[in-house]
């Protein structure tokens, strides 16, 4: 089946445990250097989603253990956005969240977030189950070592699309106009410096 480019006017942004607190110092199985890439980078697609006005919910788990939402990622928030507890690995299996997500009314949902294999598979699998389209950013997510891959290939095969932070922002301005006119308002919101172009 050929799936459409994702529209601007019928997706939600949806940001998972992108705690750092997940990952304290004593994780010895952590690769810092990707994961703050992977902050940076999820950090610049809210920022991107912030300027073409595409609502961004955001989830915690156990914030009062793993800490708040990455600071760059904060800043970068439609004003308008709300931060939620997430009590379920899935949020599916959060009413709370579901509602945020349901009062929205748009049926496809993107995610980044932490980790891979739990808690963003387990999200975009309860999302699909309950009717809506569902993308993953694979840049945009994050989980030590072989866990990342597997995330990815569960996802994958259960038809969950996965795309990068770059192909999500062509997706959303499919046009060379619509690119040059977002660039032109915001230049602020240039490549991260390790995209490949």
């Amino acid at each position: 089946m050929t799936m459409k480019f994702l529209d601007i006017q019928d997706t939600v942004l949806l940001v998972i445990d992108m705690q750092p607190g997940f990952y304290p110092p004593g994780r010895r199985d952590v690769d810092r250097s990707a994961l703050n890439v992977v902050f940076e980078n999820a950090a610049w697609v809210v920022e991107v989603a912030r300027g073409l006005s595409i609502p961004v919910v955001v989830a915690e788990e156990d914030p009062e253990k793993n800490g708040p939402t990455h600071h760059a990622i904060v800043e970068s928030l439609p004003a308008s956005s709300k931060i939620y507890p997430k009590t379920s690995f899935g949020v599916a299996g959060d009413p709370r969240i579901m509602e945020a997500l349901d009062s929205l009314d748009r049926s496809t949902t993107v995610l980044v977030g932490t980790e891979t294999d739990i808690c963003v598979c387990h999200s975009a699998l309860g999302l699909q189950e309950a009717g809506k389209r569902v993308a993953v950013v694979h840049d945009c997510v994050y989980s030590p070592k072989a866990a990342h891959d597997y995330g990815l290939q569960r996802m994958q095969a259960a038809g969950v699309e996965l795309m990068s932070a770059k192909q999500l922002l062509y997706d959303w301005l499919p046009t060379l106009g619509q690119i040059r006119e977002f660039r032109k308002e915001r230049p602020q919101l240039s490549y991260p410096t390790h995209f490949s172009l």
